[in-house]
């Protein structure tokens, strides 16, 4: 259905709680399934935290990277994914995060690749969350919160919390405005730690409110840090059912967001003729052309439908084993590998190779300048052929003329 972008921000707001929370209670229709991915560039935290280090780091965005620049971004994806719903039925995916904040440069040029590889998804009956973190909504991976049909930031209702947050609403909304899809993207989802409510907080800081999680720190500590999720304490906590409204809110929010920004049908053309005398031959006025229909948004570098994950049947719970991807599709039919052109072909820009400079044996300077055995007059400043280094140079323009040298004899007889 939809892209919902979490953020964090200082003072640990519990943004990856957050995601979590969202990725266990959003509700699914049939073949609807979820999927976290963790964008944050200081680092991924639930393979350490929720799967408690179960699952071994070698599955992640940092293998997208490489798997970008060799075209195989799609592909790729699906073998990165780890099953955390209760069930093991593949509905709740992971895509677990960096493990090391200095991968983060090496993901510049694939946040937009990655993007469009996720709102590809939706056909497929995927919804995705994407946790930012604290600075995943800036710099290079800026684009993930400017392609998403939701930005819900994460907000402690502590004055420490909301005083922090404010210069970071300001800056989403700026940028939103500017380069996303519109600054009503923002949205709160409040952690209801401190005295104000959440009709406060909306009234100061113009933005709806989203959901109210309780600060419920046992219960979080469960995302955060590690237990069973499939307790049935767990699963009826404040925190899920409140995760549940907050979820049921986000997908109203995309509704209205989308309906708004749908495009609308162009206007009626005219068929009658304008007023006043047309001129001889003149065709009757038929007003603006149409406007041609929207196309849908292709994917990232033409890539091949992505197939379902599972293909081998479920997965057991939180077992840390990625699906099996499926064979990659061949090259394309009118996509023909670049054939081998012949040897020295003539190309714009190309040097000659040393083989192909003339050589003294050929009677040429290295500039191409004319030789002695053509008839021309060497240049100055050319080098010249061994055989005629001996020559006396030509006059040059302008030089006096040179006087008959006269040995000793010729001066006495002269005399």
């Amino acid at each position: 259905m939809a892209v919902i972008a979490v953020v964090g921000g200082p003072g640990a707001p519990g943004a990856t709680t957050t995601a979590l929370a969202l990725l266990l209670a959003w509700p699914l229709g049939p073949g609807r399934r979820m999927l976290l991915v963790e964008c944050d560039p200081d680092g991924g935290a639930v393979l350490a935290g929720a799967l408690e280090g179960r699952v071994e780091a070698v599955y992640g965005l940092r293998n997208l990277a490489v798997a970008d620049r060799r075209g195989l971004l799609a592909q790729t994806l699906w073998e990165q994914l780890i099953d955390l719903s209760p069930e093991g039925n593949a509905e709740r995916l992971l895509l677990p995060g960096l493990t090391d904040p200095t991968q983060a440069p090496g993901l510049a040029y694939t946040w937009e690749p990655l993007m469009e590889v996720l709102h590809g998804l939706e056909p497929q009956g995927y919804d995705v969350i994407l946790d930012l973190g604290r600075s995943g909504a800036s710099g290079t991976s800026a684009v993930l919160a400017r392609r998403a049909d939701v930005v819900a930031v994460t907000v402690r209702t502590t004055l420490r919390g909301l005083s922090a947050v404010r210069p970071r609403l300001s800056v989403l909304a700026e940028d939103l405005a500017a380069a996303g899809t519109g600054a009503d993207a923002l949205g709160l989802l409040l952690v209801t730690e401190g005295p104000y409510s959440g009709a406060e907080v909306s009234r100061e800081f113009g933005l709806p409110v989203l959901g109210l999680l309780p600060h419920a720190p046992r219960t979080a500590r469960v995302l955060s840090d590690g237990g069973d999720i499939t307790d049935r304490r767990f699963i009826r906590s404040e925190l899920m059912r409140t995760a549940r409204s907050a979820a049921d809110e986000v997908q109203l929010l995309v509704r209205r967001r989308r309906q708004r920004l749908a495009p609308t049908a162009g206007p009626a053309r005219l068929t009658a003729a304008p007023a006043g005398p047309a001129g001889p031959g003149a065709e009757p006025f038929t007003g603006p052309p149409a406007p041609p229909a929207p196309q849908p948004p292709q994917p990232y570098g033409q890539v091949p439908p992505v197939p379902p994950v599972i293909t081998t049947g479920p997965v057991a719970p939180l077992a840390g084993l990625a699906p099996q991807p499926a064979a990659p599709a061949p090259f394309p039919a009118h996509v023909q590998p670049p054939q081998a052109g012949p040897a020295y072909a003539p190309e714009y820009g190309r040097q000659p190779s040393y083989d192909q400079q003339p050589s003294y044996e050929q009677g040429l300077t290295y500039d191409q300048g004319p030789s002695y055995d053509q008839g021309g007059a060497a240049q100055y400043g050319r080098v010249q052929p061994e055989q005629y280094r001996t020559a006396a140079p030509p006059p040059s323009y302008g030089s006096a003329p040179q006087q008959p040298h006269l040995d000793h004899g010729e001066v006495l007889r002269a005399r």
